[in-house]
């Protein structure tokens, strides 16, 4: 029997996954032996003659059969690179996605003016990837990240303290109620669950069958929360506060008109790297 080379394991994986209508296939194949030898894609390559050890191989092996139920890659391999950092994710929380780096980067932009002083609110915080990268890219901030969901705070404290954003504090709650209704912020952001309700058994397996229906699901029209968060912004921000959520294909003009209703001017629609308008944001009105 030949031996079980690099090469051979991805064409055995790679057409197993093809077979079960897995999206990226050679990817994730790739992805997860590069996790299974603790090695890298590159060395694979480099590497592609070399036999398995018997361990790498039952590692990998398991992998396979984890990632063939559709179970996302990023709970298999415990992580997901988020805006240069790795952070920790598993089934309590959703996996972070490039789209939301543009959250982070419309935050970042709209609140120069107070990057030395920031206090942000980031509601729904999940895995904390928005809150922890707004801390680490402006330390002198001081960020309070909530979420209704206990499980998913302990993810995100876990996150918070391999990162080293120490200008984080956790609450757990219902949007605004998390907070003490005296604070006031600078920035409020939001990844709320944005998805209908009719949608969800639409979605991926991956998404589908793993990832907390409670972070998916914004109810009839898929703006429940959203349409709560933009109603509620103005009693938790400062005159001239920043509001930035996430939205979903199609939702954005929607969310703008909130956003005017509610009384925010300079209201602006950013598109995400697939060139869909993916945050609206905008500023309070100062009294």
């Amino acid at each position: 029997m030949d031996p079980w080379t690099i090469e051979a394991v991805l064409r055995w994986a790679t057409d197993d996954f093809r077979s079960r209508a897995i999206e990226t296939p050679r990817l994730d194949a790739e992805v997860l032996l590069a996790h299974a030898l603790s090695s890298t894609r590159i060395r694979l390559v480099v590497d592609a003659k070399q036999p398995l050890e018997p361990e790498a191989l039952a590692r990998f092996r398991e992998f396979v059969k984890r990632r063939r139920t559709h179970e996302p890659t990023a709970y298999i391999l415990g992580g997901r690179e988020f805006y240069g950092r790795t952070f920790r994710v598993d089934r309590r929380v959703l996996v972070p996605r490039p789209d939301t780096e543009t959250l982070v980067e419309t935050a970042l932009l709209r609140t120069r003016p107070v990057s030395m002083s920031m206090r942000a609110l980031d509601l729904c915080t999940g895995s904390g990837c928005v809150a922890l990268t707004l801390a680490r890219e402006r330390p002198t901030s001081v960020v309070f990240a909530s979420d209704v969901s206990e499980d998913a705070l302990a993810v995100a404290r876990d996150n918070a303290a391999r990162l080293g954003a120490y200008n984080v504090a956790f609450r757990r709650g219902d949007l605004f109620a998390a907070v003490d209704p005296a604070l006031r912020f600078d920035l409020v952001t939001a990844n709320a669950p944005y998805i209908t309700s009719r949608e969800l058994s639409t979605l991926m397996a991956d998404v589908r069958d793993f990832e907390p229906r409670l972070a998916l699901d914004g109810g009839g029209d898929g703006l429940e929360l959203v349409r709560k968060i933009v109603e509620g912004a103005p009693r938790s921000l400062l005159g001239g506060g920043v509001l930035a959520v996430e939205v979903g294909k199609g939702q954005a003009a929607v969310v703008a008109e909130l956003f005017e209703h509610a009384g925010f001017s300079g209201i602006e629609l950013r598109r995400d790297y697939a060139r869909i308008e993916r945050v609206v944001s905008g500023v309070l009105h100062k009294p």
